[in-house]
């Protein structure tokens, strides 16, 4: 399976790899060093945590509170997706071939299972 996932950086089009080369030059440059790995999950869960509150204010029962007014959906993705490809890099993971091996163990696994699910009906 050929999958290519690719991101809008500066109006340039850019690749999971690109993504982590981008990541690692910026980290290198104006962010000194990485945040360790625990701190890096940390931050990750916060950031999951931020994005959460807004969709479930947007899309749930919850409403917003005066703060949570300026938030920005796209803003707090790229935040989450930032953290992961740091968490990538210093780990090692080339996520444009776990990307791929993922979807591909996912359309294996799940080729018919949500085609017979009656609850997606």
């Amino acid at each position: 399976m050929n999958v290519l996932l690719s991101l809008k950086l500066n109006a340039v089009e850019i690749t999971l790899e690109k993504a982590q080369e981008t990541v690692d030059q910026w980290i290198k440059s104006v962010g000194v060093r990485y945040f360790s790995e625990l701190t890096n999950m940390a931050i990750l869960t916060e950031e999951v945590g931020e994005l959460a509150r807004i969709i479930s204010r947007t899309y749930g029962e919850q409403s917003f509170k005066e703060s949570d007014k300026k938030a920005n959906l796209a803003d707090e993705m790229a935040d989450v997706l930032f953290v992961l490809v740091c968490l990538a890099n210093q780990t090692g993971v080339d996520l444009t071939s776990a990307f791929q091996k993922n979807m591909e163990k996912k359309t294996l696994r799940d080729s018919e299972r949500h085609k017979n699910n009656t609850k997606l009906k």
